[in-house]
């Protein structure tokens, strides 16, 4: 045999032999997860560490008077939402300059009667802000002693009349609650139409809700945001899986022993997500389908094959991706890809969504395979460089899809700035970028805990309670995030919990942002940051006109400008998982004792730029729509 021959043979039978093992190793990589599946470290990935400056986190739950335990009514069948835990927002419902907190909640099902026999039923609970970091329960004061099963919540002036109003999604119904002048929340889901078409089924005793077989909403996380422009806040809610009791026992999910586990979301179908579309102030009209949100594919390729929805929705963000001055949104999808909605003119002069996250390299981490996005969030994790955050399951690193400059393509960066073996191993939910010691950079936290309470039995190295992670943002381009440990937080933050839902705020109003985190079926943290007074910030709150923009400011891209560093930062509503952070923003600025300009673009179709200069640093400043100084 001649050798250019043999050299021919060589490299064909090579390349078979790689594109099998490929084909195999890629079909591993997409079996369905299971409780029993051993969970591994991974590659070894060797990386040089950065000191962390010292800032203590003081767990300060108890003496605050907050006191919630979040409901996940356990019926001992492991039905799935019992597992997905609560959402928290912050947000200043009096309008009296402290900001407030308030828990979505779960209940019983219908027909396994009161928690714990004679009971309270469990409700939404608020807590208002006293200072001090003190907090009392207002919530029969105000009207939200309502049961649900509440699990997102995402808080906006839908009305514009300058107190902010609160939308929680629920398995079942969900809610709308609009603010009386910071005095009371009336339900208006109904005259609204936002509520969904079905609730939890009227049955009587636990034997008919078990076998109930019609599908029931499993609402997420959602968020306010102006879609089209109109300074108006439209309304997207996440759904997760086509879901109902009977379809979940149906399914066979087991530990070792024989246990029943909780059934993975591979083994459902899909939802889908819903954009309403905010008319008057008052009534919403359900546009999902005509402004593009509605993601389905066909089982197979014959023309007849049926079509199925796709989302496993979990987790959504809105930022504008290409500064073009419309909101686009992410969704995070929990076991299939994640959707990007790209803004796009519509016809007649509306707004619509094209979902372009494969194209553009924001539907997939960089192995090409999907993960299961649980929260997410966006930021500008170094000067000039963002990305979309995405939490992930056990055994799946964080996922940080960084978008490529000066073009709307995402690439995934979670190696290259010092996250995949750290961020690993926990299964992670609640998620979001910050600065918690003010030094400019957004650094990130995590809040972790398993879906299945006795993974011990098939995972050694797992546990139901997990410790959170915070990472701290090194501004070094070699690794930009540098794992904080108790010798530089302090242990109480450290310590393990069924971490679901997680938001930051300055509830104590002392310039640096504090944490709460909801555990699932557990008791809320409230952690108080007792940073060092090195380092400075400037607090902005903005409030739109209600005319060209929204009275909550929603989608305003802010620039600061300070002692020669750029920062830039957006109102968001929805972020993380189930939950909404306070949408006043506390920029870090190290050591300058102001910012020396700061400009707002706000949000909406032509509400244009303004620009406020010389602002003190220590100081929440208002920033009005055309009162610019």
């Amino acid at each position: 045999m001649s050798r250019p021959r043999l050299i021919i043979l060589i490299a064909v039978f090579l390349v078979s032999g790689l594109t099998a093992g490929g084909l195999f190793l890629l079909k591993w990589l997409r079996k369905p997860r299971s409780p029993d599946t051993p969970l591994t470290s991974g590659p070894a990935i060797v990386r040089q560490t950065r000191e962390v400056p010292a800032t203590t986190f003081t767990d300060v739950t108890t003496a605050s008077g907050v006191h919630f335990r979040h409901a996940n009514g356990f019926s001992g069948h492991k039905l799935l939402p019992e597992t997905m835990g609560g959402g928290v927002a912050i947000f200043d419902y009096d309008c009296d300059g402290k900001p407030d907190i308030l828990f979505t909640n779960g209940c019983n099902w219908p027909g396994f009667g009161k928690p714990e026999g004679d009971g309270p039923l469990p409700t939404l609970k608020l807590y208002r802000n006293l200072g001090g970091m003190k907090f009392e329960d207002v919530t029969d004061k105000v009207g939200l002693n309502m049961t649900m099963y509440g699990m997102g919540v995402t808080v906006g002036d839908f009305d514009n009349d300058g107190f902010p109003d609160v939308f929680v999604s629920c398995v079942g119904k969900h809610h709308l609650f609009r603010n009386l002048g910071g005095k009371k929340f009336e339900d208006v889901t109904d005259a609204a139409g936002v509520g969904g078409t079905v609730g939890l089924p009227n049955v009587k005793t636990k034997e008919e809700f078990l076998a109930w077989q019609p599908p029931i909403p499993f609402g997420a996380s959602c968020t306010f945001l102006d879609y089209d422009g109109d300074g108006k806040l439209d309304l997207f809610v996440c759904h997760y899986v086509k879901w109902s009791p009977a379809i979940d026992l149906l399914i066979n999910a087991s530990l070792e022993g024989g246990k029943r586990s909780f059934v993975q979301p591979q083994n459902f179908e899909g939802s889908q997500c819903t954009l309403y579309r905010n008319i008057d102030g008052t009534r919403f009209q359900d546009v999902s389908k005509d402004a593009g949100v509605l993601v389905s594919e066909k089982e197979g390729i014959d023309a007849n094959s049926r079509e199925r929805p796709v989302a496993k929705a979990l987790g959504v963000v809105a930022f504008d991706a290409d500064g073009d001055g419309w909101l686009d949104v992410f969704v995070a999808n929990d076991s299939v890809r994640n959707f990007f909605f790209h803004n796009e003119p519509g016809p007649n002069g509306t707004r619509i969504f094209k979902e372009i996250g494969y194209p553009i390299g924001a539907a997939y981490a960089e192995n090409g395979v999907a993960r299961a996005g649980m929260g997410t969030d966006w930021g500008e994790f170094a000067p000039g460089r963002f990305a979309v955050l995405v939490a992930n399951y056990a055994n799946e690193p964080l996922t940080v899809l960084e978008k490529t400059r000066g073009k709307l393509a995402f690439s995934d960066t979670t190696l290259s700035i010092g996250l995949i073996g750290p961020s690993r191993v926990p299964l992670k939910f609640g998620t979001f970028f910050f600065d918690y010691d003010n030094d400019g950079r957004l650094d990130l936290f995590v809040c972790n805990g398993h879906i299945e309470p006795e993974v011990a039995l098939t995972q050694k190295t797992q546990s139901y309670a997990q410790v959170p992670l915070l990472f701290w943002n090194t501004g070094d381009a070699e690794c930009y995030y540098e794992p904080v440990t108790a010798a530089a937080a302090g242990p109480d933050l450290f310590k393990p919990l069924v971490g679901r839902g997680c938001v930051y705020a300055d509830l104590d109003g002392d310039g640096d942002l504090d944490l709460v985190l909801v555990s699932n079926g557990g008791d809320v943290r409230i952690l108080r940051n007792d940073a060092p007074p090195t380092n400075h910030s400037v607090r902005l709150d903005l409030r739109g006109d209600g005319v060209k923009s929204n009275r909550s400011a929603l989608g305003a891209v802010v620039t600061i400008e300070a002692a020669g560093q750029t920062h830039s930062r957006q109102v968001t509503g929805a972020r993380g998982y189930l939950s909404q952070s306070e949408t006043v923003l506390t920029v870090g600025i190290g050591a300058a004792t102001k910012a020396d300009k700061v400009t707002v673009r706000w949000p909406g179709g032509a509400a244009g730029n303004e620009t406020w200069t010389n602002l003190e640093a220590g100081k929440t400043h208002v920033l009005k729509q055309g009162e610019a100084k």
